[in-house]
């Protein structure tokens, strides 16, 4: 994630903010041009470089209830908040505060898939498999997170941190948050997107067949957990369970990978050449890019256990690991959207 300032006073921001602390100015992020921009106040006639005329550009409809601080023209939802189908209602207080934790994920999930250049196409766009989330609180009802068709479902208990770690042990997964299971689903979303009938034998290869029985799969997992030694092949014992899973998998770590790096890099945590505003295309780019993540990993880790806590990032990027990932930059780098 880029680092950001704003365009009022320089003062540094975080992606969240809709204030500037430093200046007062009223802020807003606009995705077209990757940035915090100030709203000028009603009357004031400084339309700047950086400042937007607040007759014409206004926070997203999802400002309350969301704290959304995406900038929309006119009026309505922005490109995020629109891809929610369902969510709690807004007199729903018990959920709100979920619902708005979900967004905040889902508003970094879109801000990188749109870095990436890969296409988000919606569900009023192709009624059949465009991209849409629905949000559910599993109050009344039992709420399964995952994916059908372009439809993603988040359990919004999920956002609750008792729940959630209650969940990591008991299914033994290290890293499990709002913004990680966002890019395990989006990793579903993506596979028919990207991988084409050019691609398919390479991807069966790697990750295995992608419509072997998912029951039986499941099953299987669940009463004899991971094969002895998965950590030479999966990224997670969970992506051992299916070939869909494994690459769904791969693919939320790719973006695990990318993100931290940037953001790393912004703050000075890696070289200043770890920044991937600009595409890092073909086998030398992922190469790069695995060159700085393992001493990163490393040191970061390092800062973890020094202050009493577990791995920031507890994984093993294993060669056949790196070759699945490998194989995903490089449709991601192919990708028509990213093509420009």
């Amino acid at each position: 994630m880029r680092d950001f300032a704003c365009p009022q006073c320089g003062q540094r921001l975080a992606f969240e903010n809709s204030l500037c602390l430093n200046c007062g100015s009223a802020l807003g992020f606009s995705l077209a041009d990757r940035a915090l921009l100030v709203l000028a106040r009603d009357g004031d006639d400084d339309t700047s470089d950086g400042v937007l005329d607040a007759n014409h550009f206004r926070l997203c409809d999802n400002s309350h209830v969301a704290q959304c601080n995406w900038l929309v023209k006119g009026s309505g939802l922005c490109e995020s908040c629109r891809l929610t189908r369902t969510r709690p209602s807004d007199q729903d207080g018990k959920w709100l505060p979920a619902f708005a934790e979900a967004e905040a994920a889902k508003r970094r999930l879109i801000m990188e898939l749109t870095e990436l250049g890969l296409p988000i196409v919606d569900r009023r766009t192709d009624t059949e498999q465009g991209l849409a989330f629905d949000l559910l609180a599993s109050a009344e009802h039992q709420v399964m997170t995952g994916h059908e068709n372009g439809l993603i479902t988040l359990d919004l208990a999920e956002g609750d941190d008792v729940h959630r770690e209650q969940l990591r042990v008991e299914m033994a997964e290290p890293y499990r948050t709002l913004l990680g299971h966002f890019r395990h689903e989006i990793g579903h979303y993506y596979y028919p997107v990207l991988v084409g009938e050019s691609e398919s034998d390479r991807a069966r290869t790697l990750f295995g067949d992608p419509v072997a029985d998912y029951q039986q799969a499941l099953d299987k997992h669940y009463r004899q957990g991971p094969p002895p030694g998965w950590e030479s092949d999966h990224v997670s014992s969970y992506a051992t369970m299916h070939p869909a899973e494994d690459w769904a998998e791969t693919f939320a770590h790719y973006l695990h990978i990318r993100d931290t790096l940037d953001t790393a890099a912004a703050f000075g945590l890696a070289p200043a050449g770890a920044t991937l505003d600009r595409p890092q295309l073909g086998r030398s780019g992922f190469d790069r890019i695995i060159e700085l993540w393992l001493p990163l990993t490393w040191s970061l880790n390092m800062v973890n256990r020094s202050m009493g806590h577990s791995d920031l990032y507890p994984f093993v990027l294993a060669d056949p690991v790196l070759e699945k990932m490998r194989f995903i930059h490089e449709l991601c780098a192919a990708s028509p959207a990213t093509e420009r």
